[in-house]
Formats: structure tokens, C-alpha cells, sequence
């Protein structure tokens, strides 16, 4: 998803801004707006603005997909007691860090009286109006978050073909009693990839995502018949697992809860925006409900597949029922009609970037050209990394960790800096633990991942 076009506002009375009002030298001072007199929500004018209803649909649907099914192996690494509670906090804590990313784009349109900002262009905002020694810093910290979601979306697509490849071979290997590598069904995976990865509208994306979302409430179904259709065993699992395995788990959950690349565009696209805050509030109403899914999905799953716990739930199923082949087909084929929409939100931040840069005689040409390049090299990570949890865990504890957590904390603090941080500077202390936070998850993630990772090249007993 992308942020909706905002129309300049027609009103003489409210100025209109060019970039150069915005550069790293200007001073709050010479420019005080009385921000009280300002509502953004009242000048927005989105085309084809979404209703409440539909924001939470899209922001539920944004949330559901691998990473619910990779909950039962987060649970493996953290242990039933400890994964319930630590889900339910991972939760809170991503439901608060999107809370104030978006209140504080709130403030700084107030502010600017610019209607509406994105995720870059209020962490660059937040820079050219914060202290005097961070604006030189605004135009990186734009260029940070841009590249950054570039890199989150590039990297959760090739989870995405990961996925659908170890969805086949566990299907195909056992229908037709075959013994192929996942890596030939990654690139057999890669060739419907190259064609769905050239749809450059999202009006042409939207019945691949309808029957996506119909495959994903089918599998859904059929993953809970498995779990629930036989006594649950409770005794046999740990309530806590060990503290090696605790960076997998939270860099685990932190890649299924994330959604901070589609929450602005959502916000920005609502015809009342401001029913997405508050309570119950399109966000709080939202994250609920994923918390609750993800830790049923989590708890329930691994009580049912305990340490053989899959990097999907689905992979778990078995192979030789018809109903679990199916389920496992459909949610391959429900992860590939998703991956249209993945590559779309990175392809266009890119596009934007460069295509004044190409005559437009070439757009076609150049639009085709780098878009099979950049999945091409995504085919590449995927067969040099074919192993669904720790690649999960790598790209959680790397992207999802710094721009769902640690941006908004920084975007934040430099906004309210130095006298609005609250009594006691609490918002500052709050601030500092959640930061300190996500650079735990990030660097312990990684290198539990990178290791298991490299585990994969040298066992002795790993199969290809």
C-alpha cells in the first residue's frame, strides 16, 4: 500500500509550503504557527477516502499472513508460559509504538499545516523542527525510513518465496513420491513471481488479494480443525525454553506484528481519521485482535506440534490427508497473490526515486528491467536461504525491529524534546527502554539467525 494523493488545499488562507520551507536551517522561531487554530483531519482531501470499517480491514488483513503461521515456532523458542506472556507484551509494545509514530504525525501536521505526512515525511518533519543540532539530519532520517521499508518489503518477499516453495515440496514430494529439493521448487516458484511482480496498479492487484484473503480464512480453518480435533497434551511442554533460543522468539513475533509499513498509508486514506486513534479506535481494535489470534495460533499450535513445530503451522499439517494438502496449497497460492502487493510498496517508493532520472520513451522498458532484476536477486536470497525460521527471525530482528520499534521512539523524543517529555521526563525513561529494546532484538536476533543460518551449510546430517 502507498499513501492516497492529497489535492493542495484551495483555501488562500492556509499557506502552502514548497521543500525549501523545510530545509535543515529552518528556524521554529522565525516561523511559530499557533497550532491550536490548525485541524489536518479538516483540510485532507483523499481520493476514494476508505470508511472506518474498511481501515480496519485492511489493517487486519496487513497483519494476517506468515507471520501468524510461524507462531507455534516462536513458541518453541520462548516455551508456553513465557510465549503467551511475552506475546501479549511484544504486542503492547508495537500497538504503542505505532500509537505514537502516528500522534506524533498528527502534532507535526498541526504544526507545518500540511494535511497530511507519511512514515518518511513526518521523521523528516520531526528533524527540521527538533533541535537545532539534529536538522542537518532531517534529509537522512527520510532517506532512512524510505530505504529502510524498502528493504523490509524486499526482504519479507523473499520470506514469501520461501514459503510457497516449502509449501510445494512438502505437498508435491509426497503426492508423487518425489525427492526434489526445495530449492527446485523456489525456482519453479520464481516463474508465476516474475509475472504477478510486474503488475505495476493496485487496481489490478485487488482480486488477487480478495482471493487471497478467501484462501487465507479456509487454511485458517482447516489449521484449527487439526489443532483442536484431538486431546491437547500440556504436560510434556516447558513454560519457559531457554534463554539461547529467546532472541529467535522475539525477533519471531516482532516480523508477525509488524505492520508499520501500511499503518500511515491507512491512516491517511481514512475519511475520519481521527476514529483511528483513541478507544476502542481502528488500532486498538486491530492489534487486539491480532494479539489474541497470534497467541491462540502460537499456544495451541505448539501444544499440538510441540519441538516439531514447523516454520509454518501449515508445513506441520499432514500430507497424506486431503483436507491439509489443500490447505497447503491454498496458502501457497494466497502467499503468491499477496506478493503483488508486497513488491508494489517498495517498487513504487523506488520508482519515485528514479524515474525522473530515465527519459520516458524508456519508462516500459526501464519499469520491467529493474523490476524482474530486483526479483530475480530476490530468487537468489531465497535458494541461498531456504529455511523459513531463521530467515523469519533475520528479517524481524533487522527491519522490523529498527522501523517498527526504534524510529518511532526516536521520531518521538526529537519531537517533544527538550520540555514536552512529561514529569520526571517519563516519556524520555519510556523511550530509552523500548529503544534499548529493539537494538536488543535487533542485534541478538541476528546473530541467532546468522548462526542458524550458517548451520545449514555445515551440518553434516543437513539434507538439501
Amino acid at each position: 500500500m502507498t499513501d492516497e494523493k492529497v489535492k493542495p488545499n484551495p483555501d488562500p488562507a492556509i499557506p502552502q509550503f514548497v521543500a525549501s520551507d523545510f530545509n535543515s536551517t529552518t528556524k521554529l522561531a522565525d516561523n511559530q504557527i499557533d497550532d491550536d487554530d490548525y485541524n489536518p483531519f479538516e483540510h485532507r482531501q483523499t481520493d476514494k477516502p476508505n470508511s472506518t470499517s474498511g481501515s480496519l480491514i485492511h489493517l487486519l488483513k496487513s497483519s494476517l499472513g506468515t507471520g501468524i503461521l510461524a507462531m507455534p515456532v516462536a513458541f518453541k523458542n520462548a516455551g508456553l508460559l513465557f510465549g503467551a506472556i511475552g506475546t501479549v507484551i511484544i504486542g503492547l509494545i508495537c500497538t504503542h509504538c505505532v500509537h505514537i509514530l502516528v500522534k506524533t504525525s498528527h502534532q507535526v501536521c498541526k504544526r507545518t499545516r500540511i494535511p497530511v505526512l507519511g512514515f518518511a515525511e513526518t521523521a523528516e518533519r520531526v528533524f527540521q523542527y527538533g533541535p537545532v543540532k539534529l536538522r542537518r539530519m532531517a534529509n537522512f532520517s527520510k532517506l532512512f525510513v524510505d530505504y529502510g521499508l524498502m528493504a523490509t518489503y524486499f526482504s519479507a518477499g523473499c520470506v514469501y518465496i520461501v514459503f510457497i516453495g516449502s509449501s510445494l515440496e512438502k505437498v508435491i514430494n509426497v503426492a508423487a513420491e518425489l525427492d526434489w529439493s526445495v530449492r527446485i521448487y523456489i525456482l519453479l516458484t520464481m516463474i508465476p513471481v516474475l509475472l504477478i511482480g510486474q503488475i505495476r496498479s493496485l487496481k489490478y492487484l485487488v482480486p488477487f488479494s480478495a482471493i487471497a484473503n478467501l484462501f487465507i480464512v479456509v487454511t485458517f480453518g482447516i489449521t484449527l480443525y487439526y489443532i483442536f480435533k484431538d486431546p491437547l497434551e500440556f504436560n510434556d511442554k516447558p513454560n519457559f525454553a531457554s534463554f539461547a533460543t529467546l532472541p529467535l522468539f522475539f525477533s519471531t513475533v516482532i516480523f508477525a506484528m509488524e505492520g508499520i509499513g501500511v499503518v500511515m498509508p491507512v491512516e491517511n486514506s481514512m475519511a475520519k481519521p481521527q476514529q483511528f486513534l483513541g478507544c476502542p479506535g481502528v488500532l486498538n481494535t486491530a492489534m487486539g485482535t491480532v494479539i489474541t489470534l497470534y497467541a491462540i495460533i502460537g499456544f495451541f499450535g505448539y501444544v499440538r506440534y510441540g519441538e516439531l513445530s514447523a516454520g509454518s503451522i501449515t508445513l506441520n499439517l499432514p500430507t497424506e490427508d486431503v483436507m491439509a494438502k489443500i490447505a497447503q496449497l491454498l496458502i501457497a497460492a494466497a502467499i503468491l497473490f499477496t506478493f503483488g502487493l508486497q513488491f508494489y510498496v517498495p517498487m513504487d517508493i523506488l520508482w519515485r526515486k528514479i524515474h525522473d532520472k530515465i527519459p520516458k520513451n524508456k519508462h516500459n522498458f526501464s519499469q520491467i528491467a529493474i523490476r524482474t532484476g530486483i526479483m530475480i536477486l530476490m530468487g537468489g536470497i531465497a535458494l541461498a536461504v531456504p529455511d523459513l525460521e531463521p530467515f523469519i527471525g533475520l528479517v524481524g530482528a533487522v527491519f522490523f525491529s529498527s522501523l517498527g520499534l526504534l524510529v518511532p521512539c526516536v521520531v518521538e523524543t526529537v519531537f517533544l524534546w527538550p520540555n514536552e517529555l512529561g514529569t520526571f521526563k517519563w516519556i524520555l525513561v519510556k523511550n530509552v527502554i523500548f529503544g534499548a529494546f529493539s537494538i536488543f532484538a535487533l542485534v541478538s536476533g541476528s546473530y541467532v539467525s546468522i548462526e542458524e543460518i550458517i548451520k545449514l551449510y555445515t551440518e553434516d546430517d543437513h539434507t538439501e
